[in-house]
């Protein structure tokens, strides 16, 4: 620093024509009257700069009108774009405020991400513009940091690239219905690197955990794919190759026992975040009638009690609102139980798509039956493995980032993939009012969802304007973001 200090003072001595270790100076350029603009990318990281020096650009009016700025301000050069009179550079807050008012200097740019050929999903819902834009009560861009997200599936392949760098944080298996089962409550540990997903129904649980919270990958085309808290880590629960309520329910009881500290009292919550959303991508064929005195009820308001939400996928039937075809335990009432219907953007990332013709709608006739919100959930690219059969059904494989990534992701298209789209939202959330109660995060997913106009009108329902294909409208992450904040403060 005091190298920097008196290269700044020499340059002023120098600017103000004065006299330095014996040597005349000519005198600089006069200081620019009005400060250079900022570009709006700029201020956001501005806005969260925490000290670090962050990369950005000065544009000069020459090349040396920005290379002078850089020396004057002491900040850090990286590499310069000689023809068109940029510098890239490191600089704190005060060195960018500093550099406005520099000779020649004529804007100055923030380093705002490109995005290529994307998984348009999280474009729909704004998720992408809150991680970029927007950050956590931890100070950390709003990715899902600090919180862990549950999911209740076939099970995960931890050695995915989705998840490399530990992202899955606690291996299980549920399995109440065979020998083997020794653990209490039926839930077994598996090392978090072995892969839990079963041959026999496959693909499905490690596709959906990566929708909630896979890594930013960037595959062999330039497609960049990340789930929606690509910062959240994973709590994977298998329910193995049967799929039966009995093993679901025992997941879900071991997630009400242990979301406190899912990986024991000894990790703490910066390695092992507490668990603060379920996701449920399974249910009955056909829908069927609400059961308040199910397990599953019962589990879902204790988990709701002790600020868990519970994410279900509200099924696959369709439907003409003639009667409900939605998930049953969706259907509950309770404050942070959600119901999410499949949103389709047609791979445009935009906004006024249609509702998917195969997500399950509730009776026209009872509003308890219909979907809480809708998500993209249409032709939805994840990770996957081709040798399992859920992955096998994609219609579009891709090859991942490495050559030896053959086939590791797929699109595939269900209320499946809606639901941890949702589930990925809520770890945002929780990440930005830490604090909130699933309540609060229901109603400020619902409060603020985009009324996207496709199949059935909106009606007035309990406070809300919902519809029974697709609820309240498309999620919106930013504006759900800040009517939470509204709330808590």
């Amino acid at each position: 620093m005091a190298s920097c200090r008196a290269r700044r003072g020499l340059l002023a001595a120098v600017l103000a024509g004065g006299m330095v270790a014996g040597a005349t100076v000519t005198a600089g350029p006069a200081a620019a009257a009005t400060p250079a603009p900022l570009s709006p990318s700029l201020v956001e990281q501005l806005a969260s700069a925490t000290g670090v020096p962050l990369p950005m650009m000065v544009h000069g009016a020459t090349l040396a009108d920005a290379r002078r700025a850089v020396e004057a301000t002491g900040m850090t050069t990286v590499t310069t774009f000689d023809q068109v009179g940029v510098v890239v550079a490191l600089a704190t807050p005060g060195q960018v405020e500093a550099a406005r008012t520099q000779p020649g200097v004529t804007y100055l740019e923030g380093n705002q991400p490109i995005e290529l050929f994307t998984n348009t999903s999280q474009e729909a819902t704004r998720g992408r513009e809150a991680a970029q834009h927007l950050v956590g009560a931890n100070k950390q861009p709003l990715d899902g940091s600090g919180v862990s997200v549950a999911v209740i599936d076939t099970g995960v392949d931890p050695t995915h690239p989705a998840f490399a760098g530990g992202k899955v944080v606690r291996n299980l298996k549920s399995l109440c219905l065979e020998e083997a089962s020794t653990d209490t409550g039926c839930v077994l540990t598996v090392p978090n690197n072995v892969d839990t997903d079963t041959l026999s129904v496959g693909g499905h649980g490690t596709h959906v955990n990566g929708i909630a919270a896979g890594n930013p990958v960037t595959l062999s085309d330039g497609t960049e794919v990340s789930g929606a808290a690509p910062g959240a880590k994973i709590v994977s629960l298998s329910t193995g190759a049967v799929l039966l309520i009995i093993g679901a329910d025992a997941a879900l009881n071991w997630v009400l026992e242990n979301h406190e500290a899912p990986c024991g009292p000894a990790a703490g919550p910066a390695v092992c975040p507490p668990i603060k959303v379920v996701n449920n991508s399974y249910g009955p064929a056909g829908g069927g009638e609400f059961d308040p005195n199910s397990a599953t009820v019962k589990l879902q308001r204790e988990l709701a009690e002790e600020g868990v939400i519970t994410v279900w996928a509200a099924g696959n039937g369709g439907g003409d609102g003639s009667e409900s075809l939605t998930n049953p335990p969706g259907q509950d009432p309770t404050g942070g139980v959600l119901s999410v219907a499949s949103y389709n953007d047609a791979n445009t990332g935009g906004r006024d798509g249609t509702v998917s013709t195969f997500s399950s709608r509730g009776s026209a006739g009872d509003p308890s039956t219909w979907p809480d919100i809708s998500a993209p959930g249409e032709n939805i690219t994840s990770a996957c493995r081709p040798y399992l059969l859920v992955c096998s059904t994609g219609t579009d494989p891709r090859n991942g980032p490495s050559p030896l990534d053959i086939g590791t992701y797929n699109t595939i298209s269900g209320t499946s993939m809606a639901a941890p789209h949702i589930t990925g939202i809520v770890a945002q959330l929780f990440q930005a009012e830490p604090d909130a109660t699933p309540a609060a995060v229901e109603d400020a997913l619902k409060s603020t969802a985009y009324r996207y106009d496709d199949g059935a009108d909106y009606e007035s329902v309990d406070g809300y304007s919902t519809s029974f294909d697709k609820g309240t409208g498309l999620v919106d992450v930013v504006e759900a973001v800040a009517a939470l904040g509204a709330s808590a403060d």
